[in-house]
Parts: C-alpha cells; structure tokens; sequence
C-alpha cells in the first residue's frame, strides 16, 4: 500500500483555492477597468458637448453684437479734385433739362462733404441746377454751326416712321429726347413733323413729345446762330416747311360764324 502524504493533499487543496481567488481577483480588475474606461469616455463626450454649446452661445452673441452696432461710415471730408471744363456764363446742355446758362460755382454739403458744382439757370423752366463738378462728364457743350446745318438737313429729310405700336416708339422718342444729343433732337423733331395740319392725325402724347424736341432745339439754334427767338424758328419751319404766316392769313381771312342773334330774331318773327 502507497503511503498517503497528508502534505501533499493539503497543497493541492490549497494551490486549486487559491488559483479560484486570483480568477475572481482578475476578472473583478477587468471589469473595474471597463467602466472606469466607460465613464471617462462619458466624461470626454460630456465635456465636447460643453465646449460646442459655450461656442454656440458666443457665435449667437457676435451676431447679435454685429446686427445691434451700425456700420461704420469713413467720412472723406475732401472732394476729389478736377478741372473745370467750363466757364461762368458759358452755355451747356443738360440733357434732362436742355440748354442752361452757368451762373455761378458754389460749395454745397453732401453727406458731410463740400460738393463744388456748377450753378445752372434754365430760362424756360425758371429754375436752377447744380451740377457737381466732378460729374461735369454729363453736360456738353453747345453744337457748332455746322452740327446746326447738318440738323437743318436731317430736318428737310423724309420722316423714318417705325410700323410697331406707339407706346413703343414713345419711348424710343422720350429716350432721345433725354440723351441730349441735338441730332436725336433733330430727328425727333422731323419723325413728328405734321407740317401745317399740326391738329390732324396726332395724339396728345405725340405733340407733347414734339413740342419739347421741338422747344428744346430751338432754343440751342438760337444761341448758337446769335439771333433772336423769331429768327431761329424761322430756320426751323422753313426745314420742316411749316408755313405759319399762311396759318395766320388763314385765320384773319376766315368767315365769321353766325351768332345767336339771327335765328332768334327769325323765331320772334
């Protein structure tokens, strides 16, 4: 028979006890490492969402900061600084108003800043236009004479009547008066010309647009012919062949009509 040695038996028994605690030891570590892992991540997620709701709120306050502030205007107290094109008392067109007379420079405040112009008198309107100096590109000066007989050509040619509607070549008309340039004036004035049956066949709309082409060159022929207001519509009509003396005659000639009187005395009787 074997002899049984207890010391042997009571090792074993005490190795196997003690493999089971160090098994339990580790996997309790283990699972004491994952959650410590899981709530630093928590941690780091929570402290992300912090930082982008801080940001948030600041980007909402620089909005709110830049709609309440005004922007800044830089003001330039000094013009910018050109030579002037014209003289006082010189004659210049401007297209939206015609011929006008420059009478003075004056100094006007804009927006904080000394605007020099050209102080312009316009005799048909009674009234006066300034002009900055820097935008003296918009005015021209008077037409030569022999701008005023190419005009006087352009006057004596056939009409250049479009056949679309009116409304469209109203504006095509308005759109020439208002370039101010004198041959547009002149062609205006020829596509509109109704000789001496002015009344006949022509809307209101349509001697309205005449009448300013019409007023509007005369008054730059005059200037520049150095005659007077008769002399210049004399050339004009003469052009368009308007005979206005035979108009006259016309009228001072015409039978005068029957009063009320007659018939009444015939009805009394």
């Amino acid at each position: 028979m074997k002899k049984i040695n207890l010391k042997n038996i009571l090792k074993k028994t005490f190795k196997k006890k003690k493999i089971k605690k160090k098994k339990t030891i580790l996997k309790s570590k283990k699972i004491k490492k994952v959650k410590k892992s899981k709530v630093v991540k928590l941690k780091a997620i929570k402290k992300v969402e912090k930082k982008q709701i801080t940001e948030n709120k600041a980007e909402n306050l620089k909005v709110n900061k830049t709609l309440d502030q005004k922007p800044e205007i830089k003001k330039v107290k000094k013009q910018q600084t050109e030579k002037k094109e014209y003289k006082v008392k010189d004659y210049v067109v401007y297209p939206k108003h015609g011929v006008g007379q420059i009478k003075d420079f004056k100094k006007i405040p804009i927006g904080g800043i000394e605007v020099e112009t050209y102080v312009l008198k316009f005799e048909k309107d009674k009234a006066d236009g300034y002009v900055p100096v820097n935008k003296q590109s918009h005015l021209r000066p008077l037409a030569t004479i022999n701008q005023v007989n190419k005009c006087v050509s352009i006057l004596k040619g056939k009409p250049k009547i479009k056949r679309s509607m009116w409304s469209r070549r109203a504006q095509e008309y308005e759109a020439k008066i208002s370039s101010g340039k004198i041959y547009d004036l002149a062609e205006v004035v020829r596509d509109l010309n109704k000789g001496d049956d002015v009344m006949i066949d022509q809307s209101y709309s349509e001697r309205q647009l005449f009448e300013k082409a019409y007023e509007r060159l005369l008054a730059e022929f005059q200037i520049v012919i150095a005659g007077s207001y008769e002399d210049a519509q004399k050339k004009i009509d003469k052009a368009l062949k308007r005979n206005l003396a035979t108009q006259t005659t016309k009228v001072e000639t015409a039978p005068k009509p029957q009063t009320s009187e007659e018939p009444i005395q015939e009805n009394l009787e």
